[in-house]
């Protein structure tokens, strides 16, 4: 089944662009599918020995001085509200919660990545609702009623298997081995969600792009542009710490749903659609990467 998994992104983009309807059916099942991928990625990782790094530092303080950066240049350039917003967005967004899945098969360290999946989300469940305050478009929403809003959406998907694993870690670790057998299924079970929340996004595109063609153009050609800029940038500096994956996929690769809810909640909902086509652009070069990698192996064979 290796040969096969740089497809099956690709795949997932198809299916979800096809039956993008069934797609929203299915959305419920999310959760429980980032729950799973998650619990079976931390298994593998000793999770009461995770560490802060330099790295993490600068990857958190890139998102938000670039994100807010944008904002305030877009806003000043082009005078488009949903324009600034939408950069915005591309920057500030959480790393995606099963990031460990391609970068660990990418040939990334797994503590690494788990530390700043934590680490990122929570950061930005404190830094997204100041943003929001400043300049959402609900003034009557206080900071900490954002907070305690966003902080509800990562508990569950992110804390919840955090502290499951950690138990199983301590007082049964023979249980956490017999999960590491099967940490493997987490890409598969990535791939339903994919198609799943890409349909819900594709479905999301149509129902935004009627009357908005122009506004839905330029976001597409803009958020490939940012998905270009943070994996290049991500890269760059995960090389001069040594490693160059983690560092692409932690700056990259996005919590875009995640992120269109809060564009949607806290800002003009138009501006979401930036990063609808973000996991569009995402996805289809981490196909790329899989497939670059896997080639490099088979050589090396």
């Amino acid at each position: 089944m290796q040969k096969y998994r740089s497809y099956v992104l690709p795949a997932a983009i198809l299916l979800g662009l096809l039956f993008h309807g069934v797609s929203v059916l299915l959305s419920s099942l999310v959760p429980w599918l980032i729950f799973t991928i998650l619990l079976l990625n931390f298994v593998t990782v000793d999770l009461r020995h995770l560490r802060f790094s330099r790295m993490h530092f600068w990857l958190i303080l890139f998102q938000l001085t670039v994100s807010a950066g944008l904002y305030l240049m877009v806003r000043a350039v082009s005078g488009n509200e949903t324009m600034a917003q939408g950069f915005m967005m591309c920057a500030l967004c959480p790393v995606a919660a099963s990031v460990v899945v391609i970068s660990s098969m990418l040939g990334a360290d797994r503590m690494t990545t788990t530390t700043y999946t934590i680490f990122c989300n929570l950061v930005m469940s404190v830094a997204a609702p100041l943003y929001f305050t400043l300049i959402g478009v609900h003034p009557e929403l206080t900071f900490w009623q954002s907070f305690l809003m966003i902080l509800r959406r990562i508990t569950p998907t992110l804390a919840f298997p955090f502290f499951t694993v950690l138990a199983l870690q301590i007082w049964a670790p023979k249980a956490n081995d017999w999960l590491c057998r099967y940490r493997n299924l987490s890409f598969y079970l990535w791939a339903v969600a994919l198609f799943i929340t890409l349909g819900r996004t594709i479905d999301y595109i149509f129902l935004q792009g009627s009357g908005n063609e122009h506004v839905i153009v330029l976001a597409a050609l803009f958020s490939m542009l940012m998905c270009a800029l943070q994996f290049g940038f991500g890269k760059w500096l995960g090389h001069r710490y040594g490693d160059t994956v983690a560092g692409g996929q932690l700056l990259g690769q996005k919590n875009t749903a995640m992120g269109i809810w809060m564009a949607n909640t806290y800002l003009q909902p138009l501006s979401s659609v930036f990063l609808a086509f973000y996991i569009i652009w995402q996805n289809l070069f981490n196909s790329l990467q899989l497939w670059w990698h896997d080639r490099r192996e088979q050589k090396k064979k």
